[in-house]
C-alpha cells in the first residue's frame, strides 16, 4: 500500500511487554500450535479468541484484522529455535511471504500476548556481499553507508550509485520534519501551537489522523511525531499546508539536495494519490505535460478533487516521474541538517526516534537510532542514522526501484535489514 511504514519492523503483528510469570512450556506450546493451525487457514476466531491475550487482539484492531494478518503469512514452519524461554520463543521458520524470524511471547495466563514476524536474511560480512544483495533486490538501485563528521559534513564510506537519485516514498517526511524545524527556529511556529484538523487536507493511511473529525486541535509536535513514526499522510499533509509548499521546498536547499528542481513543486501526499488514482494516466500525463512553473497551479487545483474519488493501486505508476526524489547522500545532509537542528530542537529526535524501523540494534552500543522509510509499488526505501556510544555517527540509505514489476517487500525488507546492521559494523 501506497506510503505505508515500513513496520514496521516489516510485518509487524503486535508486541507487548509481558511479565515472565507463565509456565516453561507455554511459549513452545503456543508456538506448536500457532504453526498447526496455519496449516488449515483461515484460522477460526473460536480458537484465537482462546489462544491470544485480549490486550493483543484489541491492539490490533480486533479479531478480522489478527485473522487477516494471520493469513497473509500462511503455512508457517519453524527450522531453527534460537531463543526459547518461559515467556518467549525466538525461531527461524518460513511463511507464505518468504523466510521470517517468528518472536512469540506468552501473558501470565500463557496466551499468546506479542507475536512479530521480522523477514529474515543471512548477514553478509564484507562489503561485496552487501553489493551482491543489493544488487538482487531490484533493477533500480542506490545504496550507500556515510558518515557525519562533527562539523556535519557526511562522507561515503561505501556505495552503488550513491549520488544517483531515487523515488523516496515517505521518506520525503523527513524535509517536512526538517521545514518545521526551520519554521521554528524563524519564530513562524512553535511546537506547543495547536493545529486544527481540515478534512480537506486529509489523506489515505498509513496514519490514523484521518479519522479525526474536523477542527480536532492538536499540537504540532503531535503531527511530527505520528507523521515520522507512523508514517502518517494526512499529518504530513496538515504539515505541508501549514508551512506552505515553497517553505517546504525551500528545506531541499537548506538540506542540500543535489537535485531539488526534483521535486519542485513540492506535492502532498493526497495530490500524489489523486495523481495516480484519479482518471489515471490520463490526469497523470495531464500534469506531466506542463512546464514546471505551470505545475505548482495545477497542483492546488488536483487538490480540489474530493477524497472520496481517491484510491490506492496495486503496480508502479510514473515512479521516475510523479514522486519524491533523493539520493543516498541527499539523505545522508538532510538527517546532518536534522541533527544541527536538534542541538536546540529535541523535539526532532524524538519524533525520529520513536520508531526504530526493526532494526533491533544493541541500545548500549547504539543509543541514537532514527529511521524513515518509504513505498509503493514498485518503490522501497529505508533510511537509518546511526549514532555509537564512541560518537561515530553512520548513515545506511537503501533505495530499491521497480518501474515495471513490483518489489516483494517482505522479502527484500528482510536482506534491507542484514545489510543494514552488516553496514553499521563496517563503517565503524
Amino acid at each position: 500500500m501506497l506510503l505505508k511504514p515500513l513496520a514496521l519492523a516489516a510485518a509487524l503483528v503486535a508486541v507487548t511487554a509481558l511479565p515472565a510469570t507463565a509456565s516453561s512450556s507455554a511459549a513452545d506450546t503456543q508456538l506448536a500450535w500457532l504453526v498447526q493451525a496455519s496449516q488449515h487457514e483461515p484460522i477460526a476466531t473460536s480458537d484465537l479468541t482462546q489462544h491470544f491475550d485480549q490486550t493483543l487482539i484489541n491492539g490490533v484492531g480486533g479479531l478480522a484484522t489478527l485473522s487477516a494478518t494471520l493469513d497473509a503469512f500462511g503455512a508457517l514452519t519453524v527450522d531453527q529455535t534460537i531463543t526459547d524461554t518461559p515467556t518467549t520463543v525466538v525461531a527461524i521458520g518460513t511463511t507464505k511471504l518468504g523466510p521470517a524470524e517468528i518472536e512469540l511471547a506468552v501473558d501470565p495466563a500463557g496466551l499468546i500476548g506479542g507475536l512479530q514476524f521480522v523477514p529474515y536474511a543471512p548477514q553478509p560480512t564484507t562489503w561485496a556481499g552487501i553489493d551482491a544483495e543489493v544488487r538482487g533486490a531490484a533493477p533500480q538501485v542506490s545504496f550507500a553507508a556515510m558518515t557525519i563528521d562533527p562539523n556535519g559534513r557526511c562522507a561515503v564510506v561505501h556505495g552503488i550509485t550513491p549520488n544517483t537519485q531515487r523515488p523516496l516514498g515517505s521518506a520525503f517526511k523527513l524535509y517536512v520534519l526538517g521545514a518545521l524545524g526551520q519554521a521554528v527556529a524563524d519564530g513562524r511556529a512553535s511546537w506547543n501551537e495547536q493545529l486544527a484538523i481540515h478534512d480537506e487536507w486529509k489523506s489515505l493511511p498509513s496514519g490514523v489522523l484521518q479519522n479525526d473529525p474536523d477542527g480536532t486541535e492538536l499540537p504540532l509536535t503531535e503531527y511530527a511525531d505520528k507523521m515520522i513514526s507512523i508514517s502518517d499522510n494526512t499529518a504530513a499533509d496538515h504539515l505541508i499546508h501549514f508551512l506552505g509548499r515553497d517553505a517546504v521546498a525551500a528545506q531541499l536547499f537548506r538540506f542540500h539536495n543535489e537535485n531539488p528542481s526534483s521535486d519542485i513543486p513540492f506535492p502532498t501526499t493526497g495530490e500524489l494519490f489523486r495523481l495516480k488514482s484519479v482518471q489515471y494516466p490520463t490526469l497523470a500525463n495531464g500534469y506531466l505535460s506542463l512546464p514546471r512553473p505551470f505545475r505548482g497551479p495545477a497542483l492546488d487545483a488536483i487538490d480540489q478533487i474530493p477524497r472520496s474519488a481517491m484510491s490506492v493501486w496495486t503496480k508502479p505508476e510514473n515512479i521516475d516521474q510523479i514522486e519524491w526524489f533523493a539520493s543516498p547522500t541527499d539523505i545522508c545532509r538532510a538527517y546532518a541538517g536534522l541533527q544541527r537542528e536538534n542541538r536546540t530542537q529535541p523535539q526532532i529526535g524524538t519524533a525520529l526516534s520513536i520508531n526504530d524501523g526493526g532494526l533491533g540494534l544493541n541500545p548500549t552500543a547504539y543509543p541514537t537510532v532514527w529511521f524513515k522509510g518509504g513505498s509503493e509499488p514498485g518503490v522501497l526505501t529505508v533510511n537509518w542514522m546511526v549514532r555509537a556510544a564512541n560518537g561515530r555517527t553512520v548513515v545506511i540509505s537503501s533505495m530499491l526501484g521497480n518501474p515495471t514489476a513490483n518489489i516483494n517487500e517482505f522479502s527484500a525488507i528482510g536482506v534491507l535489514f542484514a545489510i543494514t546492521r552488516a553496514a553499521v559494523t563496517l563503517s565503524q
